[in-house]
This record gives structure tokens, C-alpha cells and sequence, in this order.
């Protein structure tokens, strides 16, 4: 029987950590584009618009994201379509944190003084340039905090794309137990390197959120 140790053990996580960072940041990325679109539908003007972003945050939210993986993956093999493990991981990915996105950003937004949306349209501006140059600035500074802090949701919610066949840290996490049958060493270095992941994520949106509380105190 072949002996591994720790190194060997950790040596192949770290490797499948890095499927677990860049899905991270694919879905971080991608959901935040498609949820800053999402974020102007739901604040337009046009019913029909905002209706259509409604309901998608509502689906996205209302159900669990191990469906949606699932959806991605099998659901558009039964169309005829091969999606790969990696595709449809990013894809149910990007729409989940997109969904929620869209709504912190929404809050944000419109935690800003309906005064200053007056003010800026009694200058002739329009809408798009009322929000480039008056709310969206205002509004990032409140947004940090939450938007950092829910990262840390979408490094954790990548632990469920093991389910459809995706290898990273969570899935090579059972592959390796199965080859070393050593699971208490080998669960315990994979919580503790999505802890190294999450903790300074973690720890980063509370130390934006003291500021911004500071910086609301001082003004």
C-alpha cells in the first residue's frame, strides 16, 4: 500500500484550489457585469424592464443553486447540447451571484437621497448620466463592504460544483480521501484552506464597513 503524507496530501488540494480561485473569480466578474445590468433594469423607468429583472433576481434567489448546476448541466444535455463540467459551473455560477448582486447594488443605490437625483436632473442631466456621475459614486462607497463580504458566499458556493463532476478544492478533497483513505487529514486541510480563502475576504468587508461607519460619523 502506498503511504502519503501530509505534503503529498496538501501538495494535490493546492492544486485544485486554483480551479477553485479562478471559477471564484470568473463567477465574481462575470455575475458582477450581468448584475450591474440587472441593477439598471431594475431601477428603469420602463415597466416591462423591471419587471423582467424582478423576477429573474426572484428565481435566482428562490432556488437552490445545486438545481441550478444541475439545470446547467444535464438539463441542456437533454436538448442534444454537451456542455462541459467547467461551462456549466461558470454559467449557473455567473447568473446565481448575479441575482444577488443586483439586489445589494439596488439597496445601495437607492439608500441615496432622492435629493440627489432632483438636483442632478434640475442640471439638465439624464438618466444614465445622473447615475455616472452623481449616484453610482455615492453608492460605491456603500457597496464595498457588502459586495466583499458576499465573495465569500460565491468561494463557498463553488464547493457545489463537485456535484456535477467539476474538480476543484471540495471534489479533489473526496478524490484524494478515496486514494489515501486518510479523511479526518484530508477534510481538515481543505477547511482549512477555504478558511485562508474566505477569512481575509471576510475580514477585509469588515474593516471597509468601520470605515465607511467612521467616515458617515465624521460627516
Amino acid at each position: 500500500m502506498i503511504e502519503f503524507s501530509t505534503w503529498d496530501i496538501l501538495r494535490n488540494l493546492l492544486l485544485a484550489t486554483r480551479w477553485t480561485i479562478l471559477l471564484s473569480l470568473v463567477s465574481f466578474v462575470g455575475g458582477g457585469a450581468v448584475g450591474l445590468l440587472l441593477l439598471f433594469l431594475r431601477i428603469s423607468k420602463r415597466k416591462a424592464a423591471r419587471a423582467f429583472a424582478k423576477y429573474y433576481i426572484e428565481l435566482f434567489q428562490g432556488t437552490p443553486l445545486l438545481m441550478q448546476l444541475f439545470l446547467a448541466f444535464f438539463g441542456l444535455g437533454l436538448f442534444g447540447i454537451d456542455v462541459p463540467a467547467w461551462l456549466a459551473a461558470g454559467l449557473a455560477l455567473v447568473l446565481w451571484t448575479a441575482s444577488f448582486l443586483a439586489e445589494i447594488w439596488r439597496g445601495c443605490v437607492e439608500s441615496i437621497a432622492r435629493g440627489q437625483w432632483e438636483a442632478s436632473a434640475s442640471l439638465g442631466m439624464g438618466r444614465l448620466q445622473q447615475m455616472r456621475y452623481v449616484i453610482l459614486p455615492q453608492a460605491l462607497k456603500i457597496a464595498v463592504p457588502p459586495t466583499v463580504g458576499f465573495s465569500v458566499q460565491v468561494v463557498k458556493g463553488t464547493a457545489l460544483t463537485s456535484i456535477i463532476g467539476f474538480v476543484e478544492l471540495s471534489k479533489a478533497g473526496t478524490v484524494v480521501t478515496n486514494a489515501t483513505f486518510q479523511p479526518f487529514t484530508v477534510y481538515g486541510l481543505v477547511a482549512l484552506i477555504y478558511f485562508a480563502l474566505c477569512w481575509p475576504l471576510s475580514k477585509s468587508s469588515q474593516i471597509l464597513e468601520r470605515k465607511l461607519n467612521v467616515a458617515h460619523r465624521n460627516h
